[in-house]
């Protein structure tokens, strides 16, 4: 049974990669959960109460379509990012995507 789910994860991976638009595609300094970033900080609490604990949230983000200008890259994470997006300081609803597909 694991060997049929660990077989399939790379195509699943690869379909979410693809149909993440290009405009929800970051370059973010890290992606940690909604709990690990409240436990730093703990003010941003309110702002995410409604918010799942184990969201994924990007960090410091910089949209792939500026990266990508002038000879730029990623050496962060490559994330997609389908929900609110604060300016970049703060992306919500991230998953790990690779560029390069």
């Amino acid at each position: 049974m694991f060997a049929r789910v660990f077989a399939l994860l790379p195509l699943a991976l690869l379909a979410s990669a693809q149909s993440c638009s290009s405009e929800n595609q970051y370059c973010c300094n890290s992606v940690q959960t909604v709990s690990q970033v409240t436990q730093i900080l703990p003010g941003l609490s309110t702002v995410f109460a409604n918010v799942a604990a184990n969201t994924p949230l990007g960090l410091v983000c910089s949209p792939l379509s500026v990266i990508g200008v002038a000879g730029n890259s990623c050496t962060q994470q490559t994330v997609c990012c389908e929900n609110n997006n604060f300016n970049g300081l703060i992306n919500v609803g991230c998953t790990p995507i690779n560029a390069n597909l």
